[in-house]
C-alpha cells in the first residue's frame, strides 16, 4: 500500500492549473484578433519594461531563450509595425528594439485581453479567497521561506 502524496498531488494540481492559464490566455489573445502570437505578446510585454530600447541580447537574456528566438521573434512584429530596429546613438555596430506606437496599443489590447482571461480564470473565487490566492502565489514567485521552517 502506497502512503498519500500530498507534493504529488500539488505538483499535478499545479501543472493542471498552469495548462488551463494557458489554454484561456490563448483563447483570449486569438479572440482579441490582434495577430500576435503568446511568445510575440511576451516579448512586447518584456520591451515595456526596458527604460531604453535593448538590444537583442539584452531580450535574449530576460526572456529566457536563445538569441536566435528573438531575432524570429523581432522579424515577425516588425514586419507588423510593432518595433522597428534603431541604431544605438553611442555604437553604430549595435541595434536596438523599441515599440512603435502601433505595438503601444497592441500592447493595451493585450493588457485588456489578459484582464478577462484572469477574470474567467479567477471567476469561481471570492474576493478573500482571490486575495489569499495572491498572497499565496507571491510567496511562490519570491521563493520566500515559510516562517515555520
Amino acid at each position: 500500500m502506497t502512503s498519500p502524496d500530498p507534493d504529488g498531488q500539488l505538483a499535478d494540481q499545479l501543472l493542471r492549473f498552469t495548462r488551463r492559464v494557458h489554454r484561456i490566455q490563448k483563447r483570449h489573445l486569438e479572440q482579441s484578433a490582434l495577430g500576435i502570437t503568446p511568445a510575440q505578446s511576451r516579448l512586447l510585454r518584456t520591451l515595456a519594461h526596458f527604460s531604453a530600447p535593448p538590444r537583442m541580447a539584452d531580450l535574449a537574456t530576460r526572456l529566457e531563450v536563445v538569441p536566435r528566438a528573438v531575432t524570429s521573434l523581432v522579424d515577425g512584429l516588425e514586419a507588423h509595425d510593432q518595433v522597428r530596429r534603431v541604431p544605438d546613438p553611442d555604437n553604430r555596430r549595435v541595434i536596438r528594439i523599441e515599440l512603435t506606437e502601433d505595438g503601444r496599443k497592441t500592447l493595451r489590447a493585450l493588457r485588456d485581453s489578459r484582464r478577462a482571461a484572469a477574470r474567467e480564470i479567477l471567476a469561481p473565487l471570492t474576493i478573500e479567497q482571490r486575495a489569499d490566492f495572491s498572497g499565496l502565489l507571491d510567496r511562490l514567485i519570491d521563493g520566500a521561506p515559510r516562517p515555520d521552517c
